[in-house]
């Protein structure tokens, strides 16, 4: 590279491309010549997901003077043409959440960069950090990769590992992963500049696997898994769609809960009589200290520590069944069982 500033274009969208945004404009503050975000939804603050919420970056560029684009496609010709009088360098790619296509890739000089929220080819997609708790992993990482039109598939130009506590949900490893992100970035492009990179590492296609888009419906828990997985569970769908479920007693309507927080319990108590996954313990019959016990795929227990009924705040196990009591046959399970 010469002596000049890159000109760097931001594309990104939500809380994980905010610490990256930032980090840009404090270490080339004038490099950074635009951003590009997804519209402004409303829908997005309101459910907290960790995607959608624009605005924190809109305030940002123009509180830097910044254009900013905003297109429903970045891929049409109006969006594609608005980037290119912009003339980037390098664009700068973190959880935008639109594909780009050939002739985007192609605008900038020297090309996309992607940070990526894993230790890729490992979960590739749109939610590498909620899968990587489910999977039980314990570490994960931030990769850059120089993007191509292949989803997630382009070289490595830096990887950067941290472990995955043990408390984690996909909203505080997502937090850590953004500032882990924005450091690697910045190292990286200040290499570009004085042109001591070294050779990027192609990705090996056999050890990939997927990370496919969280969905709403998929928060609905499955009693039918093992207690070490629904605890992940729990903890992956955080801050959404949050795991939830329903507390079916005789002659009550359904009840929808949030869980927010469960743990593994002990074995099923002897000469408890055989009930399929999701009956309720009754407190009496639960471990002390643990009055919400439910039946899972295994002989052990899943302890509910927290939990949030619809129209109310949190609330512990013990709080909760101070007001509303279990009846014999209550169970846990989707709103309309068959």
């Amino acid at each position: 590279m010469t002596d000049k500033a890159a000109r760097l274009v931001m594309m990104g969208t939500g809380s994980f491309a905010l610490p990256i945004f930032t980090a840009l404009l404090e270490a080339f503050p004038q490099g950074v010549v635009g951003l590009v975000t997804q519209p402004s939804r409303h829908t997005g603050q309101t459910r907290s997901t960790t995607r959608l919420a624009g605005q924190p970056l809109v305030a940002l560029a123009q509180h830097h003077g910044l254009p900013v684009l905003q297109p429903e496609s970045i891929n049409t010709p109006e969006a594609r043409a608005e980037l290119e009088r912009w003339q980037p360098d390098v664009l700068v790619v973190a959880a935008y959440g639109q594909i780009l296509s050939p002739q985007v890739l192609a605008i900038p000089r020297w090309g996309a960069v992607n940070v990526h929220a894993s230790l890729l080819p490992r979960y590739r997609g749109a939610a590498p950090v909620a899968h990587a708790i489910l999977q039980g992993d314990t570490q994960t990482g931030v990769t850059l990769i120089r993007m191509t039109p292949q989803l997630d598939a382009g070289d490595i130009l830096a990887q950067e590992a941290i472990p995955i506590e043990p408390d984690d949900t996909t909203g505080s490893l997502e937090a850590r992963l953004a500032e882990l992100g924005a450091r690697l970035l910045v190292e990286w492009l200040q290499r570009l500049h004085r042109g001591n990179l070294p050779p990027p590492l192609p990705q090996d296609p056999a050890q990939a696997t997927r990370a496919p888009k969280i969905r709403k419906s998929f928060g609905l828990i499955d009693w039918s898994q093992s207690p070490e997985y629904l605890e992940r569970f729990v903890r992956a769908m955080q801050p959404w769609p949050t795991a939830y479920t329903f507390l079916h007693q005789p002659g009550r309507p359904p009840q929808r809960w949030i869980i927010t927080r469960l743990q593994v319990g002990p074995e099923v108590p002897e000469n408890t009589p055989p009930a399929p996954p999701g009956t309720l313990l009754l407190p009496e019959e639960a471990p002390p200290g643990f009055p919400l016990a439910v039946r899972t795929g295994t002989d052990r227990l899943a302890l509910i520590t927290e939990l949030q009924p619809a129209g109310k705040r949190r609330m512990s196990a013990a709080e909760f069944l101070r007001g509303h009591p279990l009846y014999p046959g209550a169970r846990l399970g989707p709103e309309q069982e068959h």
